[in-house]
């Protein structure tokens, strides 16, 4: 799901994965003596990339929009564009409030990951709780066969394996032999977590018997307000399952189909928080070339019916200064309980996906 790169000769990659190197993060390996403590990226060409921004900025004063763009009159609350050689696929500059952003990061990084909804770590340490709040006391989880004393601070956590896994300090965990691995650590390797319905990753379905929390019901009508442009009038949006990436400086979410899902006239619908990022929309084969856009906080994206049969993916995210864009989400976490919640969206990005399954 993560990308990395393989070194395979341009001509034997398919346009899509042509695409994705184009955009992907890497460093100059040739910056000055003085910089080489801070590696430097090295410049991409952005002068291709769909930028919906400006495209909103210049349809509301002039009308004009550009060739292929197409904007839906009905009466939603911004303008939805869409794309003529991509029918149903749609985007929302700036459909979320900074209000919704604040609110749906702190979440995401706070409730979603939350037991008994699976994130990446269960396969390794099991159903871990409170990782953000953990990473933010300095704690440390720690694996420890031998029974464990109720005056040590944290929870016991099984992970089927018969080790137990719990939250302590660090010169708790200092005193211990045993494997160890800071939260602040685990905060930074959460790459997932699954809201609703679990998706089963190594057997690529849902799982109904596993057990979770239902979607929040505030995300359910935002995503069904939002789903609206890619349905029929009076078809409804019923959010069963959302899946939350997580992305890092330098993480990339390789071309894929989102297809497990039984009917695909209903739209996935994906809301982007944190840091800017390029979105590849492909085509049916990975030999399509892809179009590539930005995607920014607070942006989102509807794939509905033919667009689910595209391929697409992030290669890249912005975490510089210049290019993430996040001063209005810097502006609103200023206070002291939200210093954690700034430190995290400075160098990263989520993705929240939300999906009718049946």
């Amino acid at each position: 799901m993560y990308g990395s790169e393989n070194n395979r000769d341009d001509s034997e990659r398919t346009a899509f994965r042509r695409a994705e190197k184009k955009y992907k993060l890497y460093y100059d390996n040739n910056a000055s003596s003085k910089n080489k403590k801070k590696k430097q990226p090295k410049p991409v060409d952005l002068t291709e990339v769909l930028d919906f921004r400006s495209i909103l900025e210049c349809y509301l004063q002039s009308g004009a929009l550009p060739p292929g763009v197409i904007v839906l009159h009905e009466n939603f609350t911004s303008p939805v564009f869409s794309l003529q050689n991509r029918p149903g696929f749609y985007f929302i500059p700036g459909a979320l409030t900074i209000e919704e952003q604040c609110s749906l990061i702190k979440e995401s990084l706070t409730d979603f990951p939350q037991p008994p909804n699976r994130t990446n770590h269960n396969a390794m340490y099991g159903p871990i709780q409170d990782v953000f709040g953990a990473a933010k006391e300095g704690k440390v989880l720690v694996e420890d066969n031998s029974p464990i004393s109720s005056s040590e601070t944290g929870a016991d956590i099984d992970n089927g394996d018969c080790k137990e896994w719990k939250f302590t300090t660090q010169k708790e965990a200092s005193l211990r032999k045993c494997k160890s691995v800071s939260a602040s650590a685990l905060l930074r390797k959460l790459r997932w977590s699954t809201l609703g319905l679990q998706f089963d990753w190594s057997k690529r379905n849902y799982d109904m018997s596993l057990p979770h929390n239902k979607i929040p019901e505030p995300l359910c009508e935002l995503a069904k307000q939002l789903a609206k442009p890619a349905l029929p009038a009076g078809v409804e949006f019923r959010p069963e399952a959302a899946i939350v990436n997580y992305f890092g400086s330098g993480d990339t979410l390789g071309g894929h189909l989102d297809d497990m899902e039984a009917d695909w006239s209903k739209p996935i619908v994906s809301l982007s928080l944190c840091c800017k990022a390029i979105f590849l929309l492909g085509g049916k084969s990975r030999e399509d070339t892809p179009l590539a856009m930005f995607l920014r906080s607070g942006d989102v994206v509807l794939m509905a019916g033919d667009a689910r049969e595209c391929f697409h993916g992030v290669p890249r995210i912005f975490t510089d200064e210049e290019n993430a864009e996040i001063g209005h989400l810097e502006t609103r976490l200023t206070h002291e309980d939200d210093l954690c919640f700034l430190k995290y969206i400075q160098t990263s990005r989520i993705n929240i996906n939300i999906r009718q399954v049946f």
